[in-house]
């Protein structure tokens, strides 16, 4: 595992397992870096998952009073070298990943930074976020982020 760790990569890592904690995931990143010869520091670890969380590779919302990790609407999962044996070393349990809770969280924080993009006149932000509202729009049918898509593009436009 190389120090610099892939949004797509630690999306990859989430969806072997359908959801994890942060905490679960730092396990399965520390067992893979053990079993691929390196280390990773928790600093690297935490700005990476920070990094995948904005880049909207992965989702960030809570579910039966736990914060939960998913593959998001921007992420191309991708296994890193080694993990697919990491099921069969980490002992985590199963669970039923809400996907409309993660979609209404998705769409919320969509619909804030958009907001922020638009009053701060953002125009970089705002070609991003417009971008993810069509990774949404392919990533789940249980929100609709039509409207955000507009707003971006009347604003882009104008």
């Amino acid at each position: 595992m190389t120090s610099e760790l892939q949004s797509d990569e630690l999306a990859g890592v989430v969806d072997l397992f359908g959801a994890l904690t942060p905490a679960e995931l730092e396990r399965a990143l520390g067992e893979l870096a053990f079993k691929q010869g390196s280390d990773v520091e928790a600093a690297a670890l935490s700005g990476a998952v920070d990094d995948a969380v904005a880049s909207y590779a992965l989702v960030r919302y809570e579910q039966g009073g736990e914060t939960l990790l998913i593959p998001g609407p921007a992420a191309f999962p991708t296994l890193p070298e080694n993990a697919e044996d990491l099921p069969h070393i980490l002992d985590v349990r199963e669970r039923d990943v809400d996907r409309e809770a993660a979609a209404r969280a998705v769409a919320e924080r969509l619909r804030t930074e958009a907001a922020r993009a638009v009053t701060d006149g953002d125009e970089e932000s705002m070609r991003r976020l417009l971008d993810v509202t069509y990774d949404v729009a392919v990533w789940s049918d249980a929100v609709d982020v039509d409207d955000i898509r507009a707003r971006l593009d009347d604003e882009l436009d104008a």
